[in-house]
């Protein structure tokens, strides 16, 4: 079914692999639509804690496939095609109008996402990336936003998500200058979560979600994301009344009677796994 992406599962954990390397894997309409699909299948996987997303080559992504640009840029408006072999709907039990707009969908999705950013990250790539629960980068990753330089504004979300992890003024100066910085910086600045060695930050990313996958509930890892980015812009109150029904929610669940018994028992939890409707 695939053309432009590798989907793969292995020991609970998904990879997809963006896999148009002669082009830096620059996204095509129907490789965002091949990625939308793929976490729609890792959402539905009960066997798998979370999915790793990273590019094929030298490249995480370089940003949008220049051909459509091209046609864009002659249109002087957005395109898109629809693939209507690839419908997924994945992710956001809450229906939350916030995480239906391009990559904001990373953030309805029930299960840990993390960008494993191995190269050039760009454009499009970039907001990809910025969108993902964590980012685990290669101290070689070179990674610009291009909006500037192409005489545009911060599209696809960034203006809302980056100042979020970075600071407005960190966010300002990667937008305004459009500059290269590599994943060292990244880390500095707190774009990236973990700064990895040369051609490892697949298999570090992939460790850590086996780590959780040992030691935490699948249910309680979805709950924290719905709470994080359901609240971030929540009033206080709001926030602490839903944690709270939540919480009510979750000592009666059976998560909780085994996480307690294996501490007691002194034993590796046997927790149950996220159910997709």
């Amino acid at each position: 079914m695939y053309e432009e992406i590798i989907y793969d599962v292995a020991d609970r954990v998904a990879v997809i692999t963006m896999n148009r390397p002669e082009t830096l894997n620059a996204l095509t309409d129907r490789t965002q639509a091949e990625i939308r699909h793929a976490l729609d299948q890792s959402e539905r996987n009960e066997d798998v804690i979370g999915t790793v997303v990273t590019g094929a080559g030298r490249g995480f992504c370089s940003g949008v496939d220049m051909n459509a640009l091209g046609a864009m840029s002659e249109a002087g408006r957005r395109l898109g095609a629809v693939h209507e072999d690839l419908a997924a709907d994945p992710g956001n039990p809450d229906k939350d109008p916030n995480f239906e707009i391009g990559a904001a969908y990373f953030l309805g999705l029930r299960k840990p996402l993390i960008a494993a950013i191995n190269g050039a990250c760009a454009g499009l790539g970039f907001s990809y990336a910025v969108f993902c629960d964590l980012r685990f980068a290669d101290r070689t990753a070179r990674f610009v936003t291009s909006f500037s330089q192409r005489g545009l504004i911060a599209e696809h979300g960034v203006s809302w998500m980056l100042p979020r992890l970075i600071g407005p003024a960190n966010a300002l100066d990667i937008l305004w200058t459009g500059r290269r910085f590599d994943g060292e910086e990244a880390g500095r600045i707190g774009l990236a979560n973990r700064v990895c060695e040369p051609g490892e930050c697949v298999n570090d990313a992939c460790a850590y979600l086996r780590e959780i996958a040992d030691v935490a509930a699948p249910n309680s890892l979805m709950m924290m994301k719905r709470q994080i980015y359901r609240h971030l812009n929540a009033e206080l109150r709001a926030a602490m009344e839903e944690s709270n029904a939540w919480m009510d929610a979750s000592l009666a669940r059976g998560d909780f009677k085994e996480g307690v018994a294996s501490f007691v028992e002194r034993r590796p939890p046997k927790f149950a796994p996220v159910q997709v409707d």
